[in-house]
């Protein structure tokens, strides 16, 4: 960590996922003498490539605007690089670097050959009309398509990306390559490629998780209060998932504020969410204003000022802190669950595990979204597609697989379950032991 931090010392986020990762795997790792040897840490930490792109593109006043484009291909050992393209303002190399890490472990949570990849955009798609957004797909896609393909990486959506801009994306890219394979990308839609339920997947398989650990632990979501943040595509499978286990969700939020829910989100509100989605506003009271007798908007607040049984981050990463933490314990909740990559403040984390909040990371409950993708992937290779029966009984398959590979390695002496360091072991085993028979390379 000393020579990362001297390293890339303004990469915070990126070196907050290592040191999380390191932490947890120390005492496994030194009991491989092999894995030293072959420098197996001082390799996994650092990507394979990175590359970098300037993203030209003509706004609807006729203006040229020029972004930044990045794509990182993490870890390759157990498959074809696979990660979502985040679209944010926000975007840097330091969060696709620490994005890219996370989904290499995820991904082999996920017991599919799929390698750590992610990528994106500082391009903020607030704002934009549906013209401008397809034109700077296309311009990214004409930017990054020599460097994807269905066996090589296969990206996929994140935030500021949904099944528009991979449609727009996916367009580009068999223009360009005049190669009709449909699986280069990942959350098409469903004529042209794309898996039922690959929309709900992340939101579905976080709560699939959730009722895992809540039964190991004796419990059961049904008749619980939830609080999510965001109101994206994950948040809103999230919140659909959750109301048909029987929970009540009464809360999500946006960067203006929180919406809250008494009585719970109603399928109408859920649905309304998607609206929200597309129009790019990124405002979370616009669900109070279309329902004003359900819900009420509080500005400049989180959704975990709200009471809740549960909290599930959708949002973003750090988004919450440690003192929200605390807010939360105070107003009696007693799980969280990161749905959001590294959602949790590493002070929030400790204090959920020192104060007897159950507790599970990112990489694991949010691994149903790229599960699917992998889904998806086999779906588009063998040229057929499964019913939602079908895709739904295997995300159950995977996520329980998931949980179970979290109890394995994540048990401590006393019986409780540290689902960090579970999640965190399993999933750097798999990747280490695959780079290990593969030989320096």
């Amino acid at each position: 960590m000393a020579k990362l931090q001297a390293k890339y010392p303004g990469e915070s986020e990126y070196l907050q996922a290592v040191q999380e990762v390191l932490e947890s795997i120390e005492p496994v790792y030194n009991q491989h003498p092999e894995f030293e040897a072959a420098k197996i840490v001082e390799r996994m930490v650092e990507p394979d490539r990175i590359f970098t792109f300037r993203v030209t593109w003509i706004d609807d006043r006729g203006e040229v605007q020029t972004n930044l484009g990045y794509r990182v291909q993490f870890n390759s050992a157990i498959g074809p690089y696979k990660g979502g393209l985040r679209f944010h303002r926000a975007v840097t190399p330091s969060m696709l670097k620490f994005l890219g890490f996370e989904q290499t472990f995820k991904n082999a949570l996920t017991t599919l050959p799929m390698g750590g990849a992610k990528g994106g955009s500082d391009f903020d798609p607030v704002g934009k009309s549906d013209a401008e957004i397809m034109r700077f797909c296309q311009a990214f896609m004409l930017e990054l398509w020599r460097c994807v393909g269905p066996d090589q990486d296969i990206p996929a959506g994140d935030v500021g990306v949904g099944g528009r801009e991979i449609g727009y994306l996916n367009g580009m890219y068999q223009k360009l390559s005049r190669q009709y394979h449909t699986g280069v990308l990942t959350g098409k839609g469903e004529t042209w490629g794309g898996s039922i339920l690959r929309p709900e997947a992340t939101g579905f398989g976080a709560l699939y998780f959730t009722q895992h650990l809540l039964h190991k632990a004796g419990k059961d979501i049904a008749g619980k209060t939830v609080a999510i943040s965001g109101f994206g595509n994950v948040a809103w499978g999230a919140v659909k998932k959750a109301t048909q286990l029987g929970a009540k969700v009464v809360a999500i939020s946006g960067p203006d504020g929180v919406c809250v829910v008494p009585g719970g989100m109603t399928p109408e509100m859920n649905d309304y969410m998607l609206e929200m989605r597309a129009s790019n506003r990124n405002m979370v009271e616009d669900m109070a204003v279309k329902f004003p007798d359900k819900a009420r908007f509080e500005a400049g607040k989180k959704a975990w000022s709200v009471p809740c049984d549960i909290a599930l981050p959708c949002a973003f990463q750090n988004e919450l802190s440690e003192e929200d933490a605390k807010e939360l314990k105070a107003n009696g909740c007693w799980c969280c669950c990161e749905v959001s990559n590294m959602g949790c403040q590493p002070g929030a984390i400790h204090y959920f595990q020192n104060n007897g909040v159950l507790f599970a990371p990112g990489k694991a409950v949010n691994a149903g979204g790229v599960a699917t993708s992998g889904l998806e992937m086999t779906q588009n290779a063998a040229h057929l597609s499964w019913t939602a029966k079908e895709v739904d009984e295997r995300l159950h398959q995977i996520m329980e697989s998931i949980h179970e590979q979290c109890v394995q390695f994540g048990t401590q002496p006393d019986g409780s379950i540290d689902y960090v360091k579970g999640a965190n072991i399993a999933g750097f085993m798999k990747v280490a032991t695959a780079m290990l028979e593969q030989g320096i390379i």
